[in-house]
Formats: structure tokens, C-alpha cells, sequence
């Protein structure tokens, strides 16, 4: 499948670039990815709009090469800013390297401060539609983990820790799949309803087969999955927020139109990718 390539021209030297996981299997299609591409086209925030994947097609250097802006924001639709995100996407940034074009790599979307809120909104409105009351239940963040990287277990608790404070459930508990506790572990200690939330950002294979598939081997009717954090409502206005405040910071566009707490938020630091 091709990049999703849009000229709505708002902002016509400064191009999106959604860089996600992604995922080889021959059934998949990241639609997500896709439709977050698309729904942000139609804010017409910048002129161009693409998407590239690490693992998966495009890739980042094809979806950059479709990009003809001479600026170019990157926003990794990542859990935490963990190998993939420092690591592995600012190599392939790099190694695309040529034409001389200023690229900038948002903080991704796991340590965006507007998440909490909406995976805490998720979470009650699964609650609620299972037949719990909210208050009553323990929210579960799934996030994958790693033994070599402390950066998305430090994510997830953080995570967790914001949603505490909303007082919505009754108890936050992190679980992980390549760390302890796993999520059988977490569950052992639950006690009365719980909802699982996936800290994914898209329908790769621990988005749509590992996750549901964990929740369901616990044999619980009172442990319910509520999805992944990428195909949430409003992540597109978490996306939208920070390429608003990045434009509106450097200058580069006016925002028309009346403000939207969602989208014009406080900009959030850029690191700088050397392309030259």
C-alpha cells in the first residue's frame, strides 16, 4: 500500500510524517495507521501527510521520499521514547539523509500528556458498557516491556500513575509481556472487575493477537479487553495538538478558526534529526 500523500496546503513547506511499528504479516494492512493519516489530512494543518513504517510497507525512507516540503515533522506513534523511537527511527531518518531538508521527531505518542486522559475515558466507557461500574474496577496498562530498556516499563508507570489521580477506578496496575509481572501475574492479585487496556499503537502483532489473546486465557468474565491506545477516540487530536503547537511556536502557520483546548495545547519539545 502506498503512503498516504494529501496537499490540503495549509502550511506548503511543511509536511507529517507518522512514523509507526507496522507489521509484515501478510494480512496486514496497519489500517490504523492509515485512517489516524487521513483523519489528520482533513485538519489540512500541513501540506503533505504521510506515513511510514519500521517493520512494514511503506517504509520510512519511502514514505519520506514521496515527501517534497522542505520541512518535515515526524511524530512516532510509539509507547515510549525506547529503542524504536531513539534508536531505530532516527537511524532510518538518517540513512535517508541527502536533500538537505530540516526534519524534526516529535515526542511520541505514549509520553504525550493528553494520553492519560483518553486511555482513563476508554477504559471507563468499556466499564461501563460490560456492566461495571467504573469505581468498582482495577485498570490494567499491557504495555510490551524489555529487559534491556528501562523506557517502557518508566512509560507505563507514569501512565498509570496520571490515571490514579483521576480517581475513576478503583485501583491502576501495569502489567508487560516481555517483564514482570506479566499479566497473569497482575491479575492474580485482583480482585473483582478489571479492564485491560493495551498500550499498542497499532494492530501489529501484540496490538491484535497477543493482547486479546493474553486477556482471554485468564478464563475471567470480569476481566474485559478495552483495545489499544492507537485506535482510541481523539488520538488524532493528540496528534493534531502537537503539530499545532509546533507550527504555531516556530511561526510557521496561523491556526483560523475558534481555539480548541484540544489542539492548541502547550508545544512539546522537538528533537532535532541532522540530515545534511
Amino acid at each position: 500500500m502506498a503512503p498516504v500523500i494529501e496537499k490540503p496546503g495549509s502550511a506548503p513547506s511543511i509536511a507529517l510524517l507518522l512514523a509507526a511499528h507496522g507489521e509484515r504479516r501478510p494480512d496486514a494492512g496497519n489500517t490504523g495507521a492509515f485512517q489516524l493519516a487521513r483523519a489528520l489530512v482533513s485538519r489540512s494543518l500541513v501540506a503533505e501527510v504521510a506515513i511510514g513504517f519500521i517493520s512494514g510497507t511503506p517504509g520510512i525512507r519511502e514514505a519520506l521520499e514521496t515527501l517534497t516540503a522542505s520541512r518535515i515533522l515526524v511524530y512516532p506513534l510509539f509507547a515510549s521514547s525506547g529503542y524504536f523511537t531513539r534508536d531505530r527511527l532516527v537511524q532510518l531518518l538518517d540513512q535517508a539523509r541527502g536533500d538537505g531538508r530540516s526534519i524534526d521527531v516529535l515526542p511520541p505518542l505514549g509520553l504525550d500528556p493528553g494520553l492519560p486522559d483518553l486511555l482513563c475515558d476508554q477504559a471507563v466507557r468499556c466499564a461501563r458498557d460490560h456492566g461495571f461500574a467504573p469505581e468498582d474496577c482495577t485498570f490494567v496498562l499491557l504495555a510490551h516491556g524489555s529487559k534491556r530498556n528501562p523506557a517502557s516499563r518508566q512509560a507505563t508507570e507514569q501512565v498509570a500513575r496520571e490515571i490514579e489521580t483521576r480517581a475513576a477506578c478503583r485501583k491502576v496496575v501495569v502489567a508487560f509481556l516481555e517483564e514482570q509481572p506479566s499479566l497473569e501475574e497482575a491479575a492474580a492479585s485482583i480482585r473483582g472487575p478489571a479492564i485491560v487496556l493495551g498500550l499498542f499503537s497499532g494492530e501489529g502483532l501484540h496490538g491484535a493477537k497477543d493482547a486479546p489473546k493474553l486477556v482471554a486465557r485468564l478464563g475471567r468474565r470480569d476481566i474485559v479487553f478495552a483495545g489499544i491506545m492507537g485506535s482510541g477516540p481523539g488520538i488524532e487530536d493528540l496528534v493534531a495538538r502537537a503539530v499545532v503547537a509546533v507550527l504555531q511556536d516556530s511561526g510557521a502557520v496561523q491556526v483560523a478558526g475558534p481555539p480548541n483546548q484540544s489542539t492548541l495545547a502547550a508545544a512539546p519539545v522537538c528533537w532535532a534529526v541532522s540530515v545534511d
